[in-house]
């Protein structure tokens, strides 16, 4: 479960706002970083990396929120984890270049790293199937305007979302694609579809 100051600061907002009783009658309900942060700072309150880390009123009532802006949230009944395939795979063993000595696949510490790592061992050219790639867009950025449907209690939900701030860990480009990394140096049980789907949005329009 997420942490106990985020637990207690989103009581306290649901009580305030009535949100859960203006979800069920409206299917959502938008709320702001400013009404967020009279209670706890916003950027806090609303980074849920994986469903386990929501706060117990969103788990009790299936509840989600997404970004829709720079300063605004929809929370509702929606899908927004995806689990991981458990399958067991063939594990592929790669050769990882000896000359390099800044960079230690044996002591991966985060996410950039790990990237750095499928990078230099063509680890990801042997996924796009791409015979280059060459390191592209990364960072924090605007997502720009879209629209999209999500699914929820009442069917399909539309979104709209205007100018959110989307962060890609690592963008690679080929001769045939552009492959956006959002990258974890732990295993969980599922992640947030967002985390993909925003930049995938954001960039597939600017390349058409």
């Amino acid at each position: 479960m997420s942490n106990t100051k985020n637990n207690v600061a989103w009581k306290q907002l649901f009580e305030k706002h009535n949100i859960l009783s203006k979800v069920i009658f409206n299917g959502f309900y938008e709320i702001t970083a400013t009404e967020i942060n009279e209670f706890r700072e916003a950027r806090l309150m609303t980074k849920f990396d994986h469903k386990s880390q929501l706060p117990p009123i969103f788990h009790k009532n299936n509840l989600s929120i997404l970004p829709i802006s720079r300063g605004s949230y929809v929370i509702g009944q929606f899908e927004t984890f995806c689990k991981f395939n458990k399958s067991e795979i063939e594990i592929l063993k790669v050769n990882f270049p000896h000359n390099l000595e800044s960079l230690d696949f044996r002591n991966i510490t985060s996410e950039a790293t790990a990237i750095n790592c499928s990078y230099v061992s063509n680890i990801l050219m042997e996924f796009t199937e791409e015979e280059e790639l060459f390191p592209t867009v990364s960072g924090r950025m605007s997502s720009s305007t879209f629209n999209f449907g999500i699914n929820s209690n009442k069917g399909v939900f539309n979104v709209s979302v205007v100018n959110s701030q989307v962060e890609i860990d690592g963008g690679y480009e080929g001769e045939n694609s552009l492959s956006l990394i959002e990258a974890k140096n732990y295993i969980s049980d599922d992640f947030l579809v967002r985390q993909l789907y925003y930049p995938y949005k954001l960039w597939n329009e600017k390349k058409d």
